[in-house]
């Protein structure tokens, strides 16, 4: 081991034996940099020693690609005084560099830091000690599961910048109104000097200009000055240095004017105290605005109960939301909340869903109906099983995901953070050589040229909007998809969701309802339609096969009364046959009715068309005598041909892979508009069909909602599963559609395209600004047209270009969805 390896002690999650030891091992040999590694099955743990440019995320990357984990924690901070991109970095910096964090990640407008460390290894006090000392305050986060959101950071903080902007602006008026109507209003200047004087007015500005400086300006000081000693000057740096180089300057020509160069004494009282409440201003706006990015956690929040009724020793209690147990029997009544999931058990009703799943229509819900907390009971009255509480409730969960997503960082994000991290040294070089430039070729008074446009470059380039670019719209487009009913679960899926070439679908339970519903009854002979159905639901009411659950399910929703059959006998494969009320009846196949001496070529035709529409074809016999063609299927969904179309007019290619054979899936590919098929897939080889479907470098987004729909969920571009399928999919998948309906799946995509957009404009608005106005503060234009940038309008410029950011990035609240989603 060399005397610069470290050492790190890793726990592997999945190892079940000697073979995953020699994988995992091999897997974190193979790590450029690591010098040894070695796994105990019995414990779970790995130990690697490892040079320092090795990382804990390169050694966690290499498990992940042998098959396995490392198990991972992760803290979540809130983060204050951070302002642009630069405090993004620092901060991000500083929590990387504590030992045991796999990856950091910082959002400027959710002010939230989101840190994986290797379980056991660091604490929340650490991290949060670490991240202080770069001069930003973090807090841990605690999980919220009440019924009401706590007020967050970001309300505090505009309470106190709306009384810092009322306080500057106070003192800010008069010395704005005397000074700059002195140089537009002659006869008032005059009045000035006569009935006041000009000593007396400089005193005057110096006292109300230091009031604002110090006081609400103060805040500048505080994280500015510890930045600049730290060698990491932010934002607040340079409206310290800008505006403290104004009334530095001024306070000189105040009191000691005799040390100034002739022609030099002016004093710049008015920019020094415009320049901090017009700043002031701008980040109360921000505050402001960064509150409504955030109204969808809020809303959700607001979702929860307050109280449920739990019935206790067999009376029912008003309880607080966070006292109700898993196994509590809760009751509702007409109109009220549900408090937390759970199955019915008595009673039924219609539940608006709408605000989980995105769905205008209310659902029916009786005994073995699940049930979900936030929902709300339109009529009658249930009693439910309370299944998940607190933290583990649906709407938790995404609460939770939405959060999560919210927090994540896009790769062109990075982008723009690295470029933020290094803009503020780079901006403050530009203000130095603006001073030294102006005062060695500058006209007189050289001094006072060379102040204001120095300070008007360091005032005008704050990388607020750059920093506040990505992460705005990120909140603001995962908030409207959770509106929607579509959740990201990983930010990062909005990006590579918007460049999908191709969308596959699992066809059952995707494309299809899931279950086989009986779709054609075709009596022949005598036979009333009625009476015949109830005696084939009566003869397959002994059978738990799935077909015939679909002819008694077809019976019963008809209010068919069916009768117990006798003599029943199958034929494995072919059909059935039994008596009911003594007449024979029997169902199966072609070749099933031949061996009962029937013929069916006179439906033969018929048949054939049902199979092409990939249904199967029955055939029923009464007494010997043929009596009906039926068909079963899995119909398609009602909505799946409109989301087709939908993708289609996206530009994108759609495929269906599917276990059923080539002809079934071929019929239901033509009933949809499917462009590719990949038919007669064995589960474990979904995801070999994803890898065919992404050749050429074809992004591809998979669309599932099975257990045996995870794998491919995975190896897609983007995994996007159907929220009523289970667990172990919607776990898989980086985007989730809460309900059923197809349509969302182009709305994601529309969604990801329009949240791309409104970032893109954003950074172009964002580097456009100060791209163009840099040199314009530095005075480039003055040799040629005689225009100098004031360092107040260079304040002003800066205020509303990070509120042009945020407004726009609000824009998105409006996104109107290009399909309107209804019930499955």
């Amino acid at each position: 081991m060399s005397t610069t390896d470290r050492e790190y002690n890793l726990t592997i999650e999945g190892l079940n034996c000697g073979g995953c030891v020699s994988k995992t091992e091999k897997a974190l040999n193979g790590v450029d940099g690591v010098s040894e590694a070695s796994v105990n099955l019995a414990t779970s743990k790995a130990r690697v020693q490892a040079g320092e440019s090795v990382s804990l995320g390169a050694l966690k990357e290499a498990v992940q690609q042998a098959g396995f984990d490392v198990a991972t924690e992760t803290f979540r901070f809130q983060i204050t005084g951070m302002h642009c991109g630069s405090c993004v970095s620092r901060v991000e910096e500083a929590a990387r560099n504590v030992s045991g964090v796999v990856n950091a990640s910082v959002n400027l407008a959710t002010e939230k830091a989101t840190v994986e460390v290797v379980a056991g290894t660091v604490s929340a006090d650490e991290l949060a000690q670490a991240i202080s000392e770069t001069g930003y305050q973090a807090a841990p986060i605690e999980e919220q599961t009440g019924s009401e959101p706590a007020e967050d950071s970001q309300a505090q903080e505009a309470r106190k910048l709306k009384r810092s902007v009322a306080v500057a602006a106070l003192f800010t008026l008069p010395v704005f109104i005397l000074d700059m109507g002195a140089h537009f209003i002659p006869a008032f200047q005059e009045w000035q000097m006569q009935a006041i004087g000009q000593q007396t007015l400089f005193y005057l500005f110096f006292v109300l200009a230091s009031v604002v400086l110090f006081g609400p300006g103060l805040r500048f000081f505080r994280q500015g000055l510890p930045a600049l000693l730290r060698g990491g000057p932010d934002m607040n740096t340079l409206v310290m240095l800008g505006a403290t180089a104004a009334w530095g300057y001024s306070v000189v020509a105040t009191f000691l004017p005799s040390v100034l160069p002739e022609g030099q004494v002016q004093v710049y009282y008015e920019a020094a105290a415009v320049i901090v409440t017009l700043i002031l201003v701008g980040r109360y706006l921000e505050a402001r605005a960064k509150g409504r990015t955030g109204e969808a956690i809020k809303r959700l929040l607001t979702l929860q109960a307050r109280t449920a009724r739990v019935i206790r020793e067999g009376d029912a209690q008003e309880v607080p939301i966070e006292d109700v147990a898993e196994e509590d029997t809760v009751q509702v009544r007409p109109g009220e909340k549900i408090p937390v999931d759970g199955t019915v058990t008595g009673g039924s009703s219609w539940i608006d869903e709408s605000m989980i799943t995105g769905e205008p229509v209310p659902v029916q819900k009786s005994e073995g109906d699940e049930v979900v907390g936030g929902t709300i009971n339109q009529s009658g009255s249930l009693t439910f099983t309370a299944t998940r509480v607190g933290g583990d409730t649906t709407l938790q969960q995404i609460v939770r995901m939405v959060e999560e997503a919210q927090g994540s960082k896009l790769p062109i994000q990075a982008l723009v953070d690295r470029v933020a991290g290094v803009f503020v040294p780079i901006v403050m070089l530009m203000s130095a050589l603006t001073f030294g430039i102006w005062m060695l070729f500058g006209p007189e008074p050289a001094l006072s040229f060379a102040l204001i446009n120095a300070v008007a470059v360091l005032i005008i380039a704050c990388p607020c909007a750059m920093g506040l670019a990505t992460p705005t719209s990120i909140m603001v487009g995962t908030g409207k998809g959770a509106e929607m009913g579509i959740l990201f679960r990983r930010g990062d899926a909005l990006q590579r969701l918007r460049n999908t070439e191709v969308v596959a679908l699992d066809k059952t339970g995707t494309l299809t309802k899931g279950q086989p519903e009986l779709t054609n009854l075709e009596v022949m002979g005598n036979f009333e339609n009625d009476q015949l159905l109830a005696l084939i639901a009566s003869v397959e009411s002994a059978s738990e096969h799935p077909i015939a659950r679909a002819i008694v399910d077809a019976a019963q929703a008809k209010g068919l009364e069916l009768s117990n059959p006798t003599d029943f006998s199958t034929d494995t494969g072919k059909g059935v046959l039994a008596r009911v009320n003594g007449q024979e009846v029997a169902l199966g196949g072609a070749g099933y009715m031949q061996e009962l001496g029937l013929d069916v070529s006179a439906v033969a035709r018929d048949a054939q068309a049902l199979g092409e529409d990939g249904k199967t074809p029955l055939y029923a016999a009464v007494d010997r005598e043929l009596a009906a063609l039926i068909a079963i299927a899995d119909p398609l969904k009602e909505t799946t041909v409109d989301a087709i179309k939908a993708l289609h007019g996206e530009g994108l290619r759609v495929a269906m892979i599917t276990g059923d054979n080539e002809h079934t899936a071929n019929a239901i590919a033509r009933q949809c508009g499917i462009d590719e098929v990949r038919a007669e897939v064995l589960p474990d080889g979904k995801v070999d069909a994803v890898k065919a479907l992404q050749g050429d470098d074809r992004a591809v987004a998979f669309v599932g909602d099975g257990i045996n729909d995870a794998p491919a969920l995975a190896q897609a571009d983007v995994g996007i599963a159907i929220g009523t399928g289970t667990d172990i999919a919607i776990e898989s998948a980086e985007v989730v559609l809460m309900s059923g309906d197809l349509r969302n799946v182009p709305n994601a995509i529309s969604l990801s395209r329009a949240t791309i957009r409104n970032i893109k404009q954003n950074l172009f608005w964002a580097f456009g600004y100060n791209t163009l106005l840099i040199p314009v503060a530095a005075g480039v234009l003055y040799p040629f047209i005689g225009v100098l940038l004031s360092p107040m309008f260079a304040a002003l410029a800066m205020a509303a270009s990070s509120v042009c950011v945020l407004t726009n990035a609000l824009r998105l609240r409006r996104y109107q969805a290009p399909m309107q989603s209804s019930p499955a």
